[in-house]
């Protein structure tokens, strides 16, 4: 495929480590030929997140999403096997599930009444004429399964790609930050109940960037800070504020991290006096049990650091203030839908679970302080790149000519970059 972007001995981005300048051309983000070649090189070949095993705990489960730009079924079948289908009936390709969620024996398309359990098999058509006796009886009308599908820490990844390398592979150095959101809890961590929907007028990689990019908070965030600055007991009263400015990691495979000193409260087990003397004897208790299952340097990690964690192409898990999961779709090259939910112990205390859904909500909620200013900003760049050709290229330098690049650093944008450009350019 002919993708319309400037090409040189880089590929398509100017990546000058002798100069320390990182260029990326802003015809990557508007672009239909572009979103066309990401869709067949990218989202075609890569693991892409599709859910989280406890919102499909029991056997007949099913959830019904969007993952890469298809309509999937992941399931768990009559003995509890995780599986994911296509959700398109093998005879005229109508959708054949139409609930979010749920428990079901059967799929029953709604056009002609073909009939498939939760593991895709055909299992009744309502005409009893018109096929040969063995039509059904060779599988080649059950759902078509997705080419793989794994899970790591209870977090669900397909992929379309039967030649893809193993999850665990592909995951590369991002699994030591997985592990330190599911070691949050000592018998596992459930999505809670409801999420969040919303779309912008922007590309999906702006979204991408903007979730682990901490140079953007103190500007396009400064009302939020002064709301947290104005309400008493919204900060630690011992924290340092050089602990803020934190480390960012490059892990493999397209995949980053930033982490970083919390000042607020964390429902994990950090408290802070907003939350009363009782959140405090719950909170404590909590990072008590962390200390003992996991010693005092890992506990003091998972309960005091902040972390932004992107997975390649289009995961994000922000464990901040709450513990968000975030995966996005392109729907076009400057428009993007948006899927979040709240992750958290599934043992967790109820007062702790009312702190974790406040801050789900107030921060990172469609109407909550960070996302509407967010999504203005990426709109706001969407916009200015209808000025192309001139000015042609986003600079991504920051932190380039360091050893160590940290929170305010642009490190995690470049390692998304490279191996965009990678599979792009392959």
């Amino acid at each position: 495929m002919s993708i319309p972007l400037p090409s040189g001995p880089d590929g398509y981005i100017k990546d000058d480590r002798a100069n320390s300048e990182f260029l990326v051309p802003r015809k990557a983000f508007t672009s239909p030929e572009v979103l066309a070649a990401e869709r067949e090189q990218i989202f075609n070949t890569c693991w892409l997140y599709a859910a989280h095993a406890s919102e499909i705990p029991k056997a007949n489960d099913f959830i019904s999403r969007r993952v890469g730009g298809r309509e999937l079924i992941i399931s768990r079948n009559a003995e509890g096997e995780l599986g994911a289908h296509f959700n398109t009936c093998s005879h005229r390709g109508a959708m054949v599930c139409r609930e979010k969620m749920g428990n079901t024996k059967r799929f029953v398309c709604p056009y002609h009444g073909w009939t498939f359990d939760t593991g895709g098999v055909m299992v009744e058509q309502p005409a009893d004429t018109g096929f040969p006796d063995d039509f059904f009886s060779k599988g080649t009308k059950n759902l078509r399964s997705v080419a793989k599908v794994d899970t790591y820490r209870d977090f669900v990844f397909i992929t379309y790609n039967p030649n893809a390398k193993t999850l665990i592979e592909y995951l590369a150095g991002v699994t030591e930050y997985i592990d330190i959101v599911a070691d949050q809890s000592a018998v596992g961590m459930e999505i809670t109940e409801g999420n969040h929907e919303y779309s912008m007028r922007a590309n999906w990689k702006l979204l991408l960037e903007n979730s682990a990019d901490g140079y953007h908070g103190l500007t396009t965030h400064a009302t939020y800070f002064d709301y947290l600055q104005a309400t008493n007991g919204a900060f630690r009263t011992d924290f340092d504020p050089a602990t803020m400015a934190g480390k960012c990691v490059d892990l493999g495979n397209g995949h980053a991290a930033i982490e970083y000193g919390a000042p607020w409260g964390r429902p994990v087990a950090q408290w802070v006096p907003q939350w009363g003397e009782e959140g405090r004897a719950t909170v404590d208790e909590l990072k008590a049990n962390l200390v003992a299952r996991c010693g005092e340097d890992k506990a003091t990690r998972i309960a005091e650091k902040n972390r932004n964690i992107l997975i390649f192409p289009n995961l994000v898990i922000n464990d901040i203030m709450a513990l968000t999961v975030r995966t996005f779709q392109p729907v076009d090259a400057g428009y993007l839908e948006v899927n979040a939910w709240s992750l958290a112990p599934s043992e967790e205390h109820p007062d702790v679970r009312k702190f974790r859904q406040y801050n789900f909500l107030e921060f990172l909620g469609p109407a909550g302080f960070a996302t509407p200013d967010d999504v203005e900003m990426l709109e706001l760049c969407q916009q200015g790149y209808q000025n192309l050709p001139e000015p042609m290229w986003n600079d991504i330098s920051k932190g380039m000519s360091q050893a160590q690049n940290g929170v305010n650093d642009e490190l995690q944008m470049r390692a998304f970059w490279r191996q965009w450009n990678k599979l792009m350019a392959a």
